[in-house]
This record gives C-alpha cells, structure tokens and sequence, in this order.
C-alpha cells in the first residue's frame, strides 16, 4: 500500500484532526512564549531601571536559543523521529519559561530565555514536518498554513492578555502562564501524539506500528501486508538530511528560502519586540501602545486564504507579492503615527500581509524537499530565519541609538521584504517544478 495514496484517498479523519489540533497548540504555545519578552519589556525598563538599548541581549536571547534549537532539531528529526523531538521540545521551553518567571535580574532572564528558546526552535519545524506528513497532497498548504496561524495569534493573544495581566499581576505571571500551559499540554502529546507515517516507511520501521497509526485514519489499513510510498519531490542519494538540503538539486532553492525567511523575521521581530516601546514614546498611553501592537501578529489569519491559493495557483509567486505589498505596508506605519485611527488600521493591514507571506513560508518549504529531508529543511529554514529576528531587534536598538525618527526606523525595515519578495522569485526560476507540485511524480518507491 502507499501510505500517500492512502492519505489522498481517505477523507480527513478525526485522529488527523486531533494531531492536527495538538501541532496547532504547540505553534501557538511557541508564538506567546517568543512573543511575551517584548510585551514585558516596558516593564522591565521600569522595575530594573535599565536602557532600551540594554534590553537587545534580552529581547534576542531567546532568539538565538530558536535558531540553535532549530539547527540542531532538524537533523536529529530526520534520524530520530518526529515525535521524539516534539515531546522533548515541549518539555524543555515549558520547564524553561517556567523559570524564567522567577528571574531576579537581566542576567539571569537572558539565560534562562535561551533556554525557552531551544525548545522553541526545535518545536516549531516538528509541529510543521509532523503535519505535513500526515496531510493529502490536495489541502497540504491550506492545512500547515492553518496550523501556522497559531503562531501570530499565540503572539496577539499573548499582547491582548499582557495588557490585562502586567497592571493586575505583575510581568512575571505572564512568563509563568507561558510556563505552564506548555507542561500541561506535553500530557497529551506523550499519551496520543504519534510517529509520522512517512518517517516510519522511510526508516523501514515494523509494519504493524505503520498499519496500526493508518489504521486510525481508516480500518482498510489492515489489509495491507507492506507499505511504500513514492516522493512529489526530487530524491537524492545518501541518507542524511543536511545531504539532501545541501546537495546540487536543492542548494538554490535552500539557500533563497533561508533569506526570504530571515528578511521576513528581520520586520516580524523587529515590530514586536520594539513598537510597543515606540509607541509609547510617540506619545501613546502605555496600554494602547500594547494594543495597538498586538494587533500586528493577530494578522496571520490571512493565511488560510494565502494556503488555499498556494494549493491551486504557484506558490512562490503568490508569497512573493504578499511580501513586496508588506514592504509598502510596514513603511506607512511610520507614516501614520499621528493619527490613532490610522495607524490601527495601517499596523493590521502590515500584520495580515506580513504574517501571511510569513506563516506560508513552512508549507512552502515542506513541499519542497522529499521525506529523507524535510525534517532537516523546514528546521534550517526556520533556525537561520531565526537570526533575521536577532537581526531585527538589534537593527531597531542601534536605529533608536542614531536617533532615526520612528517614520525612519519603519522605513528601513520595510526593505527587508523586498529582499524577501526577490528571494521567492529566485527559487522560481531556479525550480519551477517544485511550487508545490499537486500529482506525485515517482522518484522509486521507498519502503518494504
């Protein structure tokens, strides 16, 4: 039996539904804990009595730790298993905000914050792999994109919940509540979460454990005596991952998606982590400058309709138009500081655009490499994308140093999506047959 054609051909079952659910949390978890730093950070220059530019380690700390989790959680996803890394990866960002919550000075939060970030890097492109791999060809970027909303509304909600809970609470429970929740939900994964179908053709694990997990999609699974399947995408020889991601096939396309991502997180992070601070010293009151801020991660539900049209229409062109328009958009932020009314409606419209080229980056790169790489190319993709959030926090702290006006600062990290948008255009025309390729092209079963 081919597990992908057995995949296509069954209706989406509920135990899809509920991995797809737990992967939903899991990217959700990941964007409140990421998201919550730059929330907390007034406070933190308030009760520690620190600089803005002093806040950089802190804001970024967490952000090294996702690149390093992601780098590290790709390769050991493609030679371990999904599942492995996934509860791992739960447990460790949990365990790690948990105590962050209970830092006693900047030192201690920066390391602690990296911590929360391994386990948040790691988490990430095994929620977006392990959905992949249990989805038909036919909803594949309409699903991951959907699942991938959590991230911005984990990081929208974290705002929304921080404006009420700093001012009754104190910073602290929101790291605690970041802390929590994610140990909670590492119960559910242990008891139900399960090892990806294609992961186990591909590593030739027993046929039972296969018939069974596809047994839970449909009872036909039973009748099958072995399993292969057959890749949409290119094999390449040699086993590992990095070979694949690296090798003459996929360098171009690898290398371009690193950069549309990076750039894409230059103006994410950038944004989070320092317009509630720029706000503020505009002139807003500091609870409107958090709400108003969190309006622009709350942008991402856009894409569903973005994964709805990548499954139909070519891919890379679509996200690249959704990058080139959040360049325009994110320069009128700076534009309309002036005029609250404006400026509400300006960050929204910045964050669907930017959350939705965002958020359909790992659908993208998932299609793009075959079962024996993908683990290891959507956590690279993700981990050095990562450093362009680094590189956004840091660009705004040494923009804020030179005394760029706040239209400024909004200007120049508006050119990061241009940068993205081109990105996109090259891999097309160094892969046009890989945009998400809707039929099978068989590159030789693989399985037993």
């Amino acid at each position: 039996m081919n597990v992908q054609t057995f995949i296509n051909e069954h209706p989406f079952s509920p135990f899809q539904w509920l991995i797809f659910a737990m992967c939903f949390v899991i990217v959700l978890l990941d964007g409140f804990d990421t998201a919550a730093i730059g929330f907390i950070a007034p406070s933190l220059v308030a009760e520690w009595k620190i600089s803005r530019p002093a806040l950089a380690p802190v804001l970024s700390a967490a952000l090294f730790g996702l690149a390093a989790g992601a780098l590290l959680s790709g390769p050991l996803s493609d030679k371990l298993g999904r599942r492995a890394m996934l509860l791992s990866s739960v447990l460790l960002f949990g365990v790690a905000c948990l105590a962050s919550s209970f830092s006693a000075d900047l030192t201690q939060l920066t390391a602690l914050r990296f911590v929360t970030g391994l386990g948040l890097g790691a988490a990430m492109p095994n929620a977006v792999t392990m959905m992949s791999e249990f989805c038909p060809d036919r909803r594949r970027a309409t699903l991951i994109n959907l699942m991938f909303c959590g991230f911005p509304l984990g990081a929208a909600f974290g705002g929304f919940l921080a404006a009420w809970m700093i001012p009754h609470f104190g910073w602290r429970s929101v790291l605690l509540l970041g802390g929590i929740a994610p140990l909670v939900l590492s119960v559910l994964l242990i008891a139900t979460m399960p090892e990806s179908v294609r992961y186990m053709v591909a590593k030739a694990r027993p046929v039972e454990k296969i018939r069974a997990t596809l047994a839970r999609i449909s009872s036909e699974a039973m009748q099958a005596g072995s399993f292969f399947m057959t890749e949409a995408a290119p094999t390449v020889a040699g086993q590992s991952g990095m070979s694949v991601v690296l090798s003459r096939s996929y360098i171009v396309g690898s290398v371009m998606l690193w950069i549309a991502y990076f750039m894409g997180l230059v103006i994410f992070y950038a944004s989070i982590n320092w317009m509630p601070i720029l706000l503020k010293e505009s002139g807003l009151a500091p609870q409107t400058a958090t709400l108003i801020s969190a309006l622009f991660p709350l942008g991402g539900v856009g894409a569903v309709l973005c994964g709805v049209l990548m499954d139909k229409f070519n891919a890379n062109r679509i996200i690249a138009v959704c990058y080139a328009l959040t360049a325009v958009s994110v320069y009128l932020i700076g534009q309309a500081v002036g005029n609250v009314g404006l400026l509400v409606l300006v960050v929204f419209l910045a964050g669907v655009l930017m959350n939705t080229a965002q958020s359909s980056m790992p659908a993208l790169a998932a299609a793009f490499y075959p079962t024996q790489g993908r683990g290891t190319g959507v956590a690279w993709m993700l981990g050095i994308g990562r450093f362009g959030g680094i590189a956004g926090s840091f660009l705004v702290a040494e923009l804020t140093r030179l005394h760029f006006s706040f239209g400024g600062i909004f200007a120049t990290v508006a050119v990061a999506g241009l940068v993205s948008a081109v990105a996109l255009l090259i891999k097309q025309a160094a892969h046009p047959q890989t945009a998400m390729t809707k039929d099978l092209k068989a590159a030789g079963p693989v399985g037993h």
